[in-house]
């Protein structure tokens, strides 16, 4: 009778110290805090992996994260551009919320200057822009267009641009009609620059009459030749 009771009680012992590790085994703790870089401002969409769990988490715009782990878990902090960093559970940690404040490092790779070409080396990019092309038909169209409306400007106001006509008075009655398009034409009554020209005319014989005589031939000078001076 005693061997069996014996027994029994070795038995529910052995049972509840199996128990006791698998509860031990899986107590659980939660992992939160606030994610920043080295200037202090929140780092956000940093993963948070759990590497005995293997679950993960992402921090929050203002760089909060919470992610469950256990006693001896590694949990992973990883973003884009920042080195990688760990924190470890202790093994004896026994309360069931742990906060962990982490500062990510950034990482920064500096390559040199990389020249990117279509063309195998210098040599061929300068055939291939000094090469002649031929024109481009609508390029060629918009030049001629462009230059009709040049000519269109130049000779509005039906002044043709001829080698008779003074360049000044030219430009000034274009601009005149230019300006006066599609309206009456402009009064020089009231304009005392006008009224200064066609005194100053008056003044150099503008309304004198002007006798017409025959023409009469030049006098053509004849060269004397170096041997008749010297002679005389």
């Amino acid at each position: 009778m005693n061997k069996l009771f014996y027994t029994l009680l070795l038995f529910i012992l052995a049972v509840s110290y199996n128990y006791g590790q698998t509860v031990e085994s899986e107590r659980y703790v939660q992992v939160s805090g606030i994610i920043t870089d080295k200037s202090y401002k929140p780092v956000s969409g940093v993963a948070v992996v759990s590497k005995k769990l293997k679950k993960g988490a992402l921090s929050e715009a203002t760089g909060i994260y919470s992610i469950t782990s256990t006693p001896g878990d590694t949990v992973f902090f990883r973003a884009l551009g920042y080195k990688r960093y760990h924190t470890i559970i202790p093994e004896a940690f026994s309360e069931r919320h742990c906060e962990v404040d982490i500062a990510l490092e950034a990482d920064t790779i500096q390559i040199k200057e990389v020249s990117i070409m279509p063309w195998k080396n210098y040599s061929d990019f300068l055939k291939e822009i000094t090469k002649a092309r031929p024109v481009d038909p609508i390029i060629e169209n918009m030049n001629d267009n462009i230059a009709s409306i040049y000519v269109a400007i130049a000779n509005q106001g039906d002044y043709k641009v001829s080698p008779e006509a003074g360049y000044r008075y030219l430009m000034e009655q274009n601009f005149n009609a230019s300006a006066t398009h599609g309206q009456y034409p402009i009064n020089n009554l009231l304009n005392p620059f006008a009224w200064a020209k066609f005194i100053s005319g008056i003044k150099n014989g503008l309304f004198k009459s002007q006798k017409f005589n025959k023409p009469v031939k030049p006098k053509v000078r004849k060269k004397i030749r170096k041997a008749d001076s010297d002679s005389k």
